[in-house]
C-alpha cells in the first residue's frame, strides 16, 4: 500500500495534464497502476500441485526400490502415476490460458491528457495525478476524483445496484465502474494494488479449501495409508529378510507389492479421467470448469445463490409497452425528436431509441440530460415546445394530474415507469410549470427465454432458490415472479444490521435486495452454516468475496476479471442455461465413481489386513507388483473406464466413503480370510511355493469378480458382455503367461481347495455385508435411520 499522505501531489490542469517528467517521477517512483498479480495459479504453481505430492512420493520411492533390484516388469504401475499428473496439469494450465484470453478480450483502454496531448494507453501505464478523460461506455481503470465535467456511472460491477450514479466535480470515482453517460476530466487517486477493485479481489486471494466429499475421502484412505506405510515397509523388509530369511531381490519386490496395494493409484486416476472427461463434455456448451471437483460440488448443491441481471434477465432494458394518452402518431412523432435530439447511452436511452427510432439532425434549442438526481431529462424545439422524459412521481409532482389506474398498477407489481410528456415553454434545467402527459412506457429487462425452464429444473432437482441484487427488492422480487419462482417473499437487506437477522432472513425470505458486497459474503456463510452446499452465480467485483467462500462459485465471461479468475465455473456465452447441463454431469460423474470406487479400495483394504498378518504369522506377503497390475487392470481399470461413461441422472446421495466401504470390506475380509486359510492348510496338504501363490492369485480372482458382477447390477447386455469378457481375460491370461506372472496351474491338489473356498466366499461376503448394514453409524452415514 502506498503512502499517499506523505507523497508529494500535483495538480495539474485538466486541460494540460501531467508533463512527460512528471509522468517518468511518478512511474520511478512505482506509482504507476500496476495490477496486482492474478488470482489463477502461476505455471509452477500448477506443476507443483501435481508433481510433488506426497501420494507421488510414495510411488515413485517404491518404483526406485523395484528398479534398483532390477525387476523392471513390475514397474508398470507408475503409467497410473503419470498419467494422473499429466491430466491434472494439461487440464490446469487449459483453465488458465482460456481465463486469460478471456481478459485480454475485455481489457480496457484508458484516455489521458498529458502535455496537452490526448493519448489512449493501458490501464497499467496510468500514474498517480494522471489526468483520465472518460466518455460513455468506458471503463474506469483506477480511483480518481472527477475534476471538470459531469458523467453517470454504472457501479453495479462493485455495488451490485444497477441505477446510475449522478458524479460531480469533487465527487470520487471507483475503479471497475462504466461511464454510463456525460463527460468529464478526472485526476487519478489510487494506482494498482490501492484501487478499490483491487482491494476487493485482494481479499479474495486467501487459499480456499475444495468443499468436497470426494475429494475429502480420497485425502482421507492416502493420509491413513501413508501413516502405516513406512513402518508397515520397513517392518515387512525386516520380516522378509531376518525372519523368512528372503534374498534381497524376493524382499524388494514384496514388500513393494504390499505397499503398491495399499495405496489406491487406480482409485485417484479413476476420479481425475473421469472429471476432465466430465469437464471436455460441458467445454460443448461452452462451461469452463477451473477446478476438477466443482462438478461433484454442483451436483451435490442445496441452495442456488444468483442474481437477477444476466440469469432470470437479459441485462438489456426495452420497451414492454406503451400506455397512451394522447393519439398515437403525436406520441412517436415527440419519441423520435427527443431521441434525436438528446443521444444519450443510457440502458433506458437506447430502449426509447430502439422503441420510437431516432430523428436525424432535429432542430433543438435547448437540452437537459438525464441525471438520476433530477430523474428527468427534456428537448426543446422551439415554437415545438419541450419534450420530457422522467419518472412520473417527479414530472407530476405537485400537479392535479392523475395517471390511469394500469400506470399505477405496473409500478404496484415492480416493473419500471417512465412518462413522457409535453410543454409549451422552453425548458432549462428547471420543470415548467405546465406539463401534458403524453403516454406512459413500461420499461422492463426481458426474462430469459428458458429462465422459467431453468427455475423449474432447479426446482424439481430440490434446489432452493436465492436471488440475490443490489436493486430494489420489490422491483426483483417482481421480475423473479414473471421468471416463474415460486416463492418471491422478499426482504431489504439494508435492514439486516446484524449477522444473527440476516441469518434468520436467509432460511425465510428468498428475494434479496440492496446487499452490498460484504452482505453477499455473509449470506453465503450464514447458509453454509445451517449445513447447506451453496452454489454462487456472480459476474461482477461485488461478487468476488461471495464467490471465493461459496462451495461452487459461478462466473459469467462478460464479467469482472476477478470474477473470472476467482470462479470455479466460467459461462463462456454468458448463458444460465448451461447449469442444468453442469449439474447432470456431475451427477454422471460422482454416481459412476460412486459404483465403481469399492472395486479399488479392496485392494487397499486386503493390503493393509496381509501386511499385518505376514508380521504376526512370519509369512510372506503372497503377491508380486505384476500379478496385482494384472488382476487390477481387468476387475478394476477396464470395467470400471466403461462404466463410468454410462448416463447416470439419479440425485447424489451422501455418504461416499460409507457406501463404497460397504461394498468394498466384505470383500476384502473374503480375500484376507481364504488366504489365511489357504497359509494354515498347504503344509498339511503338501502344497508348494508355487501352488500356494498360484492358488492364492485364483481364488483372489474369484472373489474379486463377483464385487464386480454386483457393480455391473442391474445387467444389461453392455454390463453382462463386459463382466464376462473381463472374468474370462483375467482367467486366460493366467492360463497363457504362467512365468510372467509367476504362477503354475491349478493341480488335482489345489482345484478342490478353490472350488471350496471359493464356494464358501459367496455366503461369507453376503452375511458381513449385512451384519455392516444392521450398524447404527453405517445406517446414519447412509441415510437409512
Amino acid at each position: 500500500m502506498a503512502d499517499y499522505e506523505n507523497i508529494q501531489r500535483f495538480e495539474p490542469d485538466p486541460s494540460i495534464g501531467l508533463t512527460a517528467e512528471q509522468v517518468k517521477e511518478r512511474t520511478r517512483a512505482g506509482l504507476g497502476n500496476t495490477q496486482p498479480d492474478p488470482i489463477t495459479k502461476s505455471s509452477w504453481q500448477i506443476i507443483r500441485d501435481n508433481v510433488f505430492t506426497l501420494f507421488n512420493a510414495f510411488n515413485f520411492g517404491v518404483g526406485v526400490a523395484i528398479a534398483s533390484v532390477g525387476a523392471y516388469e513390475n514397474l508398470l504401475y507408475l503409467c497410473i502415476i503419470i498419467s494422473n499428473m499429466v491430466i491434472g496439469i494439461v487440464q490446469e494450465f487449459r483453465s488458465k490460458k482460456m481465463v486469460e484470453e478471456l481478459s485480454l478480450i475485455s481489457a480496457p483502454k484508458a484516455r489521458v491528457i498529458r502535455d496537452g496531448v490526448a493519448l489512449e494507453i493501458s490501464p497499467e501505464k496510468l500514474v498517480l495525478d494522471d489526468v483520465s478523460v472518460l466518455l460513455p461506455g468506458q471503463q474506469i481503470c483506477a480511483d480518481a476524483t472527477v475534476l471538470e465535467g459531469e458523467i453517470e456511472v454504472n457501479e453495479s460491477l462493485l455495488t451490485g445496484e444497477s441505477e446510475p450514479v449522478q458524479k460531480h466535480p469533487g465527487d470520487a470515482l471507483l475503479s471497475g465502474s462504466f461511464v454510463v453517460s456525460g463527460r468529464c476530466m478526472a485526476r487519478v487517486e489510487h494506482v494498482g494494488a490501492d484501487n478499490y477493485a483491487s482491494g476487493i479481489a485482494a481479499a479474495a486471494r486467501r487459499f480456499k479449501k475444495v468443499h468436497s466429499e470426494l475429494l475429502s475421502s480420497l485425502d482421507r484412505i492416502v493420509k491413513f495409508t501413508s501413516i502405516f506405510i513406512l513402518p508397515l515397509g520397513a517392518l515387512l523388509f525386516l520380516n522378509s529378510i531376518f525372519l523368512l530369511h528372503v534374498p534381497m531381490e524376493e524382499a524388494i519386490i514384496s514388500v513393494a507389492a504390499a505397499l503398491l496395494g495399499m495405496m489406491p493409484k487406480g482409485l485417484v486416476l479413476l476420479t481425475t479421467l473421469s472429471l476432465v472427461v466430465g469437464v471436455i463434455k460441458l467445454a460443448k456448451e461452452r462451461t469452463l470448469v477451473q477446478e476438477l471437483f466443482c462438478i461433484e460440488t454442483l451436483s451435490r448443491v442445496d441452495v442456488l445463490c444468483l442474481d437477477k441481471t444476466g440469469t432470470i434477465t437479459q441485462g438489456n432494458m426495452r420497451v414492454d409497452h406503451m400506455i397512451p394518452f394522447v393519439e398515437e402518431a403525436r406520441i412517436m412523432e415527440a419519441g423520435s425528436a427527443f431521441v434525436g435530439a438528446l443521444m444519450e447511452n443510457n440502458s433506458t436511452f437506447l430502449a426509447l431509441k430502439d422503441f420510437f427510432g431516432a430523428a436525424e439532425n432535429p432542430l433543438y434549442t435547448a437540452l437537459t440530460p438525464f441525471s438520476s438526481e433530477r430523474k428527468w431529462s427534456s428537448a426543446s424545439f422551439g415554437e415545438k415546445g419541450t419534450v420530457l422524459l422522467g419518472a412520473p412521481d417527479i414530472l407530476l409532482r405537485g400537479r392535479d394530474i392523475q395517471l390511469p389506474p394500469e400506470v399505477l398498477e405496473e409500478e404496484r407489481q415492480g416493473a419500471r415507469v417512465v412518462l413522457l410528456a409535453h410543454s409549451q415553454e422552453e425548458v432549462r434545467g428547471e420543470l415548467p410549470q405546465k406539463i401534458t402527459p403524453l403516454c406512459a412506457l413500461v420499461l422492463l429487462d426481458p426474462i430469459r427465454p428458458d429462465a422459467r425452464e431453468i427455475l423449474d429444473f432447479f426446482r424439481d432437482q430440490g434446489l432452493s432458490l436465492k436471488i440475490i441484487s443490489g436493486d430494489n427488492p420489490a422491483t426483483v422480487s417482481a421480475i423473479a415472479r414473471r421468471a416463474g419462482l415460486m416463492d418471491c417473499s422478499y426482504i431489504d437487506a439494508s435492514t439486516l444490521t446484524t449477522d444473527e437477522a440476516l441469518e434468520e432472513a436467509m432460511e425465510r425470505y428468498s428475494v434479496f435486495g440492496r446487499v452490498t458486497p460484504q452482505q453477499k459474503q455473509k449470506m453465503v456463510a450464514a447458509l453454509q452454516k445451517r449445513d447447506h452446499t451453496v452454489a454462487m452465480v456472480g459476474d461482477g467485483v461485488n461478487d468476488v468475496l461471495a464467490l471465493k467462500d461459496a462451495d461452487c462459485s459461478i462466473a459469467m465471461a462478460a464479467g469482472s476479471d476477478a470474477a473470472k479468475q476467482i470462479a470455479q465455473l466460467v459461462l463462456l456465452n454468458n448463458n444460465f442455461s448451461a447449469l442444468p447441463h453442469v449439474v447432470m454431469e456431475g451427477r454422471r460423474v460422482i454416481n459412476n465413481i460412486t459404483r465403481t470406487a469399492a472395486l479399488y479400495l479392496v485392494k487397499t483394504i486386503f493390503s493393509f489386513l496381509l501386511s499385518f498378518m505376514a508380521l504376526f504369522f512370519a509369512m510372506p506377503y503372497p503377491f508380486i507388483p505384476i500379478q496385482l497390475s494384472v488382476i487390477s487392470t481387468m476387475v478394476e481399470g477396464i470395467p470400471s473406464f466403461f462404466l463410468t461413461f454410462e448416463p447416470n441422472t439419479n440425485r447424489v446421495k451422501k455418504g461416499f466413503l460409507s457406501r463404497v466401504m460397504v461394498q468394498a470390506l466384505p470383500t476384502a475380509l473374503a480375500i484376507t480370510v481364504a488366504i489365511l486359510a489357504i497359509d494354515l492348510i498347504a503344509p498339511g496338504a503338501g502344497l508348494g511355493a508355487l501352488d500356494i501363490s498360484t492358488l492364492t492369485v485364483y481364488l483372489t480372482s474369484f472373489i474379486w469378480v463377483q464385487l464386480l458382477l454386483k457393480v455391473c447390477l442391474p445387467l444389461t447386455p453392455l454390463r453382462l458382455g463386459l463382466w464376462l469378457t473381463m472374468t474370462a481375460g483375467l482367467f486366460l491370461s493366467f492360463l497363457l503367461f504362467p512365468d510372467i506372472l509367476s504362477l503354475g496351474y491349478l493341480t488335482s491338489g489345489t482345484l478342490p481347495l478353490f472350488l471350496i473356498l471359493g464356494a464358501a466366499s459367496v455366503p461369507f461376503i453376503w452375511a458381513v455385508q449385512k451384519l455392516m448394514l444392521k450398524l447404527p453409524f453405517i445406517r446414519r452415514k447412509l441415510g437409512l435411520n
